[in-house]
């Protein structure tokens, strides 16, 4: 199995969560969160009260393990390709796969990608909506007081099952939506690329970025969901399932709650998901 392709996502990876955090941060506020009018109210309240970072909670976990859990996504993916059409990565642009074996490679990867991601995820999600500012002494601190001390409390407190909060609805979330993000750029790529040809960077640079952009449209109404589940053991409130969840925020709130960050998540897509297949196809390009 070729480990390149893991290598050059943990690196692209790295990359992208770096670029996206900030938006990633405001984004989970807005889903979890009713004390903002929109993206603008959010950053603002945040960087009054949390100064800049505030944006950047809950990113030095995600850059050692969500970065990790990325290159299983790429690394998966294109050993997925390599089983289904004996291709490896370099004769791919002469052997092109369909978009099928492109859409099952790519669902493959994220049903893999969830399993390792759920409990970093709850982690970095608890540290992001924490809203104390460490800077003021007479403020309330923090619950947690960084990703091992979270995820510590979160064993001791919710037991085992509650590292795994929202896990159903993130493997729901990327299974498919990872699917469509690298048909959508395999799509893209191909359109202004001759025969046998590498893509441009200019093309890979848009085509990463409307798939990232694509997938996020597909993604958010779970990915609300999910990042509901993930805070509803801090809120000492228990939704029966994915069902429950749904239909109390739907209640309580109208059919517009599940779209809640769409905006911010699509602005963010575009160039994290941008740079990341173009850090990843100069990598493997560079090592070929």
């Amino acid at each position: 199995m070729p480990v390149e392709e893991f290598v050059a996502g943990w690196i692209s990876g790295a990359l992208g969560l770096v670029l996206g955090h900030p938006f990633d941060t405001v984004k989970v506020r807005l889903q979890t969160q009713t004390t903002y009018q929109g993206i603008i109210d959010c950053m603002v309240k945040t960087y009054r009260r949390e100064s800049l970072q505030g944006f950047f909670k809950g990113m030095s976990f995600p850059i050692a393990s969500i970065a990790v859990v990325n290159s299983v996504l790429f690394g998966v993916y294109s050993n997925t390709l390599l089983v289904l059409t004996a291709t490896s990565h370099h004769e791919r642009r002469f052997q092109p796969p369909s978009y099928t074996q492109v859409f099952i490679a790519g669902c493959t990867g994220g049903f893999l990608q969830a399993y390792i991601l759920a409990p970093f995820d709850l982690i970095k999600v608890r540290l992001q909506n924490q809203t104390e500012s460490r800077a003021q002494r007479k403020s309330t601190p923090p619950r947690y007081r960084g990703p091992v001390h979270c995820a510590a409390s979160i064993f001791q407190e919710e037991g085992p099952r509650g590292l795994f909060r929202g896990a159903w609805a993130l493997t729901l979330r990327d299974t498919p939506t990872l699917g469509i993000y690298f048909v959508t750029y395999e799509w893209l790529c191909r359109q202004p690329t001759p025969d046998g040809q590498n893509p441009s960077s200019t093309t890979v640079l848009v085509a990463g970025g409307f798939a990232g952009i694509t997938s996020w449209v597909a993604a958010t109404p779970l990915d609300v969901i999910k990042s509901r589940m993930q805070m509803a053991g801090l809120k000492q409130r228990e939704y029966q399932g994915l069902l429950d969840c749904m239909v109390s925020s739907a209640r309580q709130e109208g059919l517009g709650v599940f779209f809640r960050g769409l905006t911010i998540n699509s602005a963010r897509a575009f160039p994290v998901n941008a740079v990341t297949f173009l850090s990843y196809e100069y990598l493997l390009h560079s090592w070929g």
